[in-house]
């Protein structure tokens, strides 16, 4: 790996640097998806496209941004007309600017042309992740995609041309999946980043009624398969299921994993924000303004985000600052740094999380270098025990390490 992309100098507290913006409009519902996604009706688009023009003038007005990155995700982004999305990267231009270090579009194959990748390399976009799922074709038709291996294959092809630096998304121990060949074949197309994710059967999904299963053995065969296939081909894995050719890891999903603050808009979209913006319970309790360091926001469903609904706030005291943190972070292959936690908290993280530190070190769960604190490969599989043993730390009033500054 490049120098690494987990290593960031902390921006100024109030400056929010990242945004989410979620298109939940789908050709058609895959049977595993669990996203909030709908198909396209008559005038909705029009109406969404309205409202998300109101929302991003109103988080200009709360917030203050200069933004390294975009991520449009959904949903499928690439399923709006070329008018619409033209029209939905004007709203974010003029209330929010664009992002200076990069800006992701997700792709489904079916929708990329050598015409519409040019429109989407003019509008700004400079990354796309496609969702190739599988390059075979009895995987595909498993999972209810619509496209084929080869459409998948013609649309990675078609990126790359264009200009767009191309993620992969693969899906693993799927039922019959020739992995080594999805593999082969997705980096034989010059992809520079892939992830890979487990089949996970949720609740209320296609699969769930049809009583669709993983066997844990097909999973963890699929997740230590993974990584052997792509990093004896040169990709480093910087995330549990990201992997990336140096300089080519997600800018902006290693802001989710580092923990700094983004904005979200659209239906369903959630954000992480500076506790400046202000912030209320709906009830009155939780922490008091002052010890709040950070909000998180989730915007209502469609419906009813179309009427202006507020959706739900939740304040982030130091405490829950820093589970989140590490819950995030040890997601990383680097970990996450303790000192610059502290820093960032208020807490004295390495003093008040003593007892769950050595714990799982014992375990052979976590390893600690210095203020460095990674997960293990074993602990990577675990990661939800790991953080369950940091979430029953008592914090007291004595353990703050000075002022914090989350972002």
């Amino acid at each position: 790996m490049s120098a690494d992309p987990a290593a960031q100098t902390s921006p100024a507290p109030d400056v929010v640097r990242h945004l989410y913006v979620h298109v939940p409009f789908c050709p058609t519902i895959c049977p595993y998806c669990d996203f909030h996604v709908l198909t396209r009706r008559a005038g909705m688009v029009e109406r969404y496209l309205e409202r998300l023009e109101a929302e991003a003038a109103q988080l200009a007005a709360t917030y203050r941004t200069e933004l390294d990155t975009v991520y449009l995700g959904g949903g499928t982004p690439s399923f709006l007309r070329d008018a619409e999305i033209e029209a939905l990267v004007g709203s974010v231009r003029r209330h929010l600017g664009w992002g200076r270090l990069e800006n992701t579009l997700e792709v489904n194959p079916g929708t990329a042309t050598p015409e519409r990748a040019m429109h989407w390399r003019a509008l700004g976009f400079d990354r796309a992740s496609v969702g190739v799922q599988s390059l075979d074709d009895a995987t595909l038709t498993f999972l209810g995609r619509q496209h084929d291996a080869q459409q998948a294959r013609e649309a990675v092809t078609t990126l790359i041309r264009t200009g767009f630096r191309v993620s992969g998304d693969l899906i693993t121990a799927v039922p019959g999946q020739p992995l080594e060949s999805d593999i082969q074949g997705l980096l034989d197309l010059g992809v520079g980043h892939v992830s890979a994710y487990t089949l996970t059967i949720e609740p209320g999904t296609e699969f769930a009624r049809r009583g669709v299963t993983v066997e844990e053995e097909d999973e963890r065969r699929g997740f230590e398969q993974t990584e052997a296939l792509l990093t004896a081909r040169g990709l480093t894995r910087y995330e549990i299921s990201n992997y990336a050719r140096p300089g080519q890891e997600s800018r902006h999903n290693l802001a989710y994993w580092q923990g700094r603050t983004y904005l979200g808009l659209g239906p369903g979209a959630a954000g992480h924000y500076p506790a400046d913006g202000g912030w209320q319970m709906a009830d009155g309790g939780g922490p008091r303004a002052a010890d709040v360091l950070t909000v998180r926001r989730t915007n209502p469903h469609l419906h009813e985000w179309l009427t202006g609904e507020a959706g739900e706030a939740e304040p982030i005291d130091a405490p829950e600052f820093v589970t989140d943190a590490l819950f995030m972070g040890l997601r990383l292959r680097a970990g996450v740094n303790l000192g610059d936690l502290s820093r960032r908290s208020g807490l004295n993280v390495p003093q008040v999380y003593a007892a769950p530190i050595e714990v799982n070190v014992a375990r052979g769960l976590l390893a600690l270098d210095g203020e460095q604190l990674r997960a293990t490969p074993d602990g990577w599989w675990v990661l939800n025990r790991v953080i369950t043993d940091f979430l029953e730390v008592e914090v007291t009033g004595q353990d703050a390490a000075g002022s914090g500054s989350p972002s």
